[in-house]
């Protein structure tokens, strides 16, 4: 057999062997993203036969103080993974690269990435609890917010439980700005070194502007991770007190598997999808826009 007809016999036959892979997407994903999107227009206790609703769920979903208070706490969870996690991680990854002693330094700030999310919640749930090891270690010393309930209200119980998340995600994103780092040329800043620049202007100028890659991943998946928040938030307060710090994930949860209001829940599921989906898409069309300006 020819080399041409080789070829043809293997474009004919090269969908028959992507069946598999695509009858698994299938199954695992677009079925039960369609399922979902019927249920959000009904009325469903998982085990009666779905009744038709409309839009019934969508309207009460953003006629709810509580779903409102749990969208703007998610987006507080953006903000803050965003920003603390990111910015840990950089400085980390600046401050150790090159140094001698560079892996062994940020060894304590990878460890906790190797623990589940609920470990990361039982953990500091036992930290910052009334009269925890935070509030022992104050009142130790004699200072103050030794009593303080630091998962009593909101948002700060929101803030505490961002911190505790930063502590687990800081290394990993230290580890992918290590990457960067090894990534840029050695000559361009050993030239930039002999013109005098050093500490912030080397960073600055020269470092930070090559780590853009990078750093549009980690963003990225900061992003991604902060809008499907849940197993730290069920673990330390279960969103409470109250629904003070329920985030998005965590209420479809609740509506779905504790009030078996399956219509409600798929709705917040699909609401949740749609934005993380558009974030993500928005964020990297802004990236890729702001590169080629750039370039």
């Amino acid at each position: 057999m020819s080399k041409r007809a080789a070829d043809r016999t293997g474009a004919r036959l090269a969908p028959v062997f992507g069946l598999p892979a695509a009858a698994v997407v299938a199954v695992l994903l677009y079925i039960p993203f369609l399922w979902t999107t019927y249920i959000s227009f009904t009325n469903y206790d998982g085990l009666a036969s779905p009744v038709w609703a409309g839009l019934a769920n969508y309207k009460a979903m953003f006629s709810d103080p509580d779903l409102i208070g749990a969208l703007l706490n998610t987006l507080l969870w953006v903000v803050g993974l965003v920003t603390l996690p990111v910015a840990l991680g950089l400085l980390v990854a600046v401050l150790t690269y090159g140094h001698k002693w560079g892996t062994w330094l940020r060894l304590p700030f990878l460890l906790p990435y190797a623990i589940s999310g609920v470990a990361v919640g039982v953990i500091w749930g036992f930290v910052l609890q009334p009269d925890g090891a935070l509030g022992q270690v104050l009142g130790f010393f004699g200072l103050p917010g030794a009593h303080t309930g630091w998962l009593q209200a909101g948002p700060g119980n929101t803030l505490m439980m961002i911190v505790a998340v930063t502590w687990q995600a800081a290394g990993v994103n230290a580890l992918l700005f290590v990457v960067g780092l090894q990534s840029i040329p050695g000559e361009p800043l050993e030239a930039a070194r002999l013109d005098g620049a050093e500490g912030f202007s080397l960073f600055r100028y020269h470092l930070w502007p090559q780590l853009r890659p990078i750093t549009t991943v980690v963003i990225g998946l900061s992003i991604v991770a902060s809008l499907k928040t849940f197993d730290v938030v069920w673990v330390m307060t279960q969103g409470g007190p109250g629904t003070s710090s329920e985030t998005l994930a965590l209420s479809m949860y609740k509506e779905t598997f504790v009030l078996n209001d399956y219509g409600q829940g798929a709705a917040i599921a699909l609401f949740l999808s749609v934005v993380t989906f558009a974030a993500s898409i928005l964020y990297l069309r802004y990236q890729l826009g702001d590169s080629r300006e750039q370039g």
